[in-house]
């Protein structure tokens, strides 16, 4: 019995991936409901904070930058939950095999964006997007902190990648 309970020092570094999925999630869905709840951004619809950043109300029925948001139609949002979802389950496996904390840190921040991004799909139909940055007529698009810990935790496996040595993962 008590063979089952403990954790090699190996598979408990899948634990500090999952700290992470948990604390991206919370901050993800804190600023979601303070956004529409507090804030009212539905309502101002866009509000200066500095000169480079809004906040701009964003409902994404889309994919990534609103990829194939018309394609698919009212059921675009199960469609995205359910295959974001099945990422998801991939990705949490990977984690937990995974023997390197910064690919296992990456995964929990991508794992965590992702389930956020679900949570608003199931409960709205769309992704809550409000984060604006613009630069002299430069502006990106519209986002929220579930997809920069997305791109983020992408980001780290692409670096841990290129520059990886032993470990295959």
């Amino acid at each position: 019995m008590n063979n089952v309970l403990k954790f090699s020092k190996k598979s408990r570094k899948w634990l500090f991936g999952l700290m992470i999925l948990f604390v991206v999630l919370v901050c993800d869905q804190l600023s979601k409901y303070w956004i529409l709840n507090i804030f009212d951004l539905p309502e101002k619809r866009s509000v200066e904070i500095l000169p480079c950043l809004n906040f701009t109300m964003v409902w994404n029925k889309a994919i990534t930058f609103g990829m194939l948001g018309d394609v698919l139609g009212q059921y675009a949002p199960i469609i995205f939950a359910v295959l974001a979802f099945s990422i998801a389950v991939g990705l949490f496996v990977w984690m937990i095999r995974a023997s390197k904390l910064c690919v296992i840190l990456s995964l929990g921040a991508i794992i965590g964006g992702a389930v956020g991004n679900i949570i608003d799909r199931v409960r709205f139909g769309a992704v809550v997007d409000f984060i604006h940055l613009h630069v002299n007529g430069w502006s990106w698009y519209v986002f929220n902190i579930a997809d920069s810990a997305i791109v983020c935790g992408v980001g780290m496996l692409l670096i841990d990648a290129f520059f990886r040595q032993g470990s295959k993962y």
